[in-house]
Order: structure tokens, then sequence, then C-alpha cells
């Protein structure tokens, strides 16, 4: 068992040189390090917008747009990560640049329509709340490559654990890059536009 753990090991730690040795052979991206693999991210999903009306990707992501994976119960990281994506829209509006952003929750079973509305309501007027179905947040994770778990505890006021990067998706392309929690509003605004003009 020990050789079968060893020879993985040794095949991962290649694999990931492998990459290294690629990605480094590459020129610099020009709106900044998007080294994924892009045809994994995103895809089609069905939810519930915050109306209560049945909506798909297409339906959402009609321009280029920020997508964030939280729920609306978390105490702290979602309510900053909203706050900082509204205000990134903010910035691009002020540049005259058209930007969406949209919230899906990972806790369907209290992120009812009205909830999730109310959430991006105080982030983002247009800011767009989707919910829906447990098999429909799970497929749409899946196809984000998105992480949550609910925690074991309370039946009402439990956490849940997940994944906290913002996509940027274009409408006829798709994925283009991701921020992370580090970002800045400024940041995700000039890393946007850069991305926005370069399909101009």
């Amino acid at each position: 068992m020990k050789a079968v753990i060893i020879g993985s090991t040794t095949l991962v730690a290649a694999a990931a040189l492998g990459f290294y040795t690629w990605s480094a052979s590459q020129p610099p991206a020009p709106c900044g390090d998007t080294a994924v693999a892009t045809s994994a991210i995103g895809g089609p999903f069905e939810l519930l917008s915050e109306t209560g009306a049945l909506v798909t990707d297409r339906d959402v992501i009609t321009k280029p747009t920020l997508v964030y994976f939280g729920y609306t119960f978390c105490p702290d990281v979602c309510p900053l990560d909203s706050a900082r994506n509204a205000q990134a829209a903010y910035m691009l509006a002020d540049e005259g640049y058209d930007i969406g952003t949209v919230f899906i929750t990972v806790d369907p079973d209290r992120d009812t329509t009205e909830v999730v509305a109310e959430f991006t309501d105080n982030f983002h007027e247009d800011m767009v709340g989707l919910t829906g179905t447990a098999e429909q947040v799970d497929a749409a994770s899946k196809a984000y490559r998105t992480y949550y778990r609910k925690q074991d505890g309370d039946d009402e006021y439990y956490l849940v654990d997940h994944s906290t990067q913002t996509y940027l998706m274009m409408p006829e392309t798709g994925f283009a890059t991701f921020f992370k929690r580090e970002h800045t509003p400024e940041q995700i605004a000039q890393t946007a536009a850069c991305f926005i003009d370069a399909q101009a």
C-alpha cells in the first residue's frame, strides 16, 4: 500500500512540475494570470430567479457577469464578497462598462426567492439572486466546480462551508477568469475591464 501511495505522489508531483514548466513557458496573459482549465468552468444551469421565474444561464449571463456562490445566512464572508463585487460593478459602470452581478445560493433550504432578493438588494440594485431545488443548485455548483457542505448541528442556524471565488463570465465565450477573496474591488474592476476591452 505504501508503494502505491508513493507512486501516486510521484505522479502528482511530476504532473504539477509539467504544468508549471508549461505555464512558465507561456507569455504573460494580458489581463492577468488565468492559467486554469477554462473549459471546465461554467455551463448550463436552471434556477429560480429572485422574482420566482425559472431561468437558465443564457437568461442571466447576457453581458459580462461576476458570478458568486454563497448563502445569505453566511456570517461574514458572503456579505463582504458580495459588497466587494457590487463595488467593482459600480466602478465599472462609472467607467462606462456594463457588467452584471449574480449571487447563487448554496443553501436552498433557507434561501427562498424572497430571501435572496432581499440579500442582493442590499448590495446592488441590479444584482441577481438565484436559488432553486437542492438538485438544481447542486447541478449549478458542479458546473462551476464549486464546493459546499452543510455543517452538522442546529437544523435552523447551521453554517455552510463553501468555496469563495468569484467568476467573470462572458455571454459568448464563457469563463474568462476568477477572483480570490483577497482581490480588491479596484483589481476586479481593472481586470474585468481588460477582458471586456479584449472582446470589443
